[in-house]
């Protein structure tokens, strides 16, 4: 039974309200005030909250208002329940989070049918989220066993051979040896800190991170993208096209950006094709653009790539499915920017971030 609560200062249209939707099936809390209301949503954790605007204590704006910096409650669907049609009365509270506007006086079937929509839509919301869940959960199961144990048999491997036949081996030998041990401690290394990273962008919120200006992105961006193509011996594939710019995010986010979308390109393209990295200003926005001329990706491929990584319909193929690109798109959203995918199989990739 769906869950209902009624914000609303006159008792007549109160229990007129809360008569239709009780016969209706909901289950109705009532509040005759902001407080009483703010109140009672924290108690029960309605599935829809109906609130007044002109109330006395507190008026609509400021429950809404509270309604949504709270944890517990800012998801609830919340509509108003007005005698008032300004646009700037309506203006108000779209933009602290309203989801709808009920003009009174209002017919039976039009309270209703906002009702029945919001519900649809928190639903679908909700089932959209959990299917996100249930695959991001599915793609862990089956593909972090087998990252994690490639590189711990390599590392297992080598250090056998070396506690059994420790007289055996050249100083060559030795080196190269140590080299296939590092690589891989390197790479389980990198698989660790990205699983810790995702889990801290999954307990981030959107507006609560921590902005600056960056400066200096041509040297930021050269730094980290010569040391990535350094790491596939592949200085000489590397091309910068980068104008001057400026950028409002955290340095060790953009860090992390420039380097998962450098390293897609390397690791999906070969040795003597160029990889271009550039960035440009444009309208007050930012634009980073990582480009090769790698295998590109097929679209039955696209669905591998994470739970959260869904993008416009013209951009149908993608390259890369591990979780560094689904990091870099966290991080994007996280500052309210935009990330865009071009990919043509077998002709390459183009990644492009925008931030405001």
């Amino acid at each position: 039974m769906k869950k209902i609560l009624v914000i609303e200062d006159e008792v007549l249209l109160r229990e007129g309200v809360s008569e239709i939707l009780t016969y209706e099936g909901f289950q109705v809390f009532e509040a005759e005030n902001g407080e009483d209301g703010i109140l009672s949503a924290n108690t029960y954790l309605p599935d829809l909250i109906l609130c007044d605007i002109l109330m006395p204590i507190m008026d609509g704006y400021e429950v809404l208002n509270r309604i949504r910096k709270s944890e517990k409650t800012k998801l609830i669907p919340f509509i108003f329940m007005t005698a008032l049609s300004e646009r700037s009365d309506l203006r108000t509270g779209m933009e602290l989070g309203s989801d709808d506007y009920i003009t009174k006086p209002y017919t039976r079937e039009e309270l209703l049918s906002a009702i029945h929509t919001r519900l649809k839509k928190a639903s679908e919301i909700e089932s959209q989220r959990e299917n996100e869940l249930n695959e991001l959960r599915d793609n862990i199961m089956h593909h972090l066993p087998h990252e994690l144990r490639t590189p711990l048999n390599g590392m297992i491997g080598y250090g056998q051979l070396l506690m059994d036949y420790p007289q055996s081996y050249t100083h060559e030998e030795l080196a190269s040896v140590g080299k296939n041990i590092y690589d891989s401690s390197m790479r389980l290394y990198r698989l660790i800190q990205n699983y810790l990273i995702y889990a801290q962008l999954e307990l981030k919120k959107k507006g609560s991170v921590e902005v600056v200006k960056l400066k200096s992105l041509d040297k930021i961006c050269k730094s980290v993208a010569e040391e990535v193509a350094f790491g596939y011996s592949r200085l000489t594939d590397l091309k910068f096209t980068i104008s001057e710019g400026v950028a409002f995010i955290g340095n060790s986010e953009f860090l992390k950006i420039t380097e998962e979308l450098t390293d897609n390109a390397f690791k999906f393209s070969l040795p003597g094709d160029k990889v271009e990295v550039g960035f440009s200003m444009e309208e007050g926005t930012f634009h980073l653009s990582v480009e090769d001329k790698g295998r590109g990706i097929s679209s039955t491929d696209i669905s591998r790539i994470g739970a959260y990584m869904q993008f416009d319909r013209e951009y149908y193929e993608q390259q890369g499915s591990g979780l560094g690109l689904v990091i870099t798109k966290k991080i994007v959203e996280l500052y309210d920017g935009k990330l865009v995918i071009k990919s043509t199989v077998g002709k390459g990739t183009s990644i492009l971030v925008s931030l405001p």
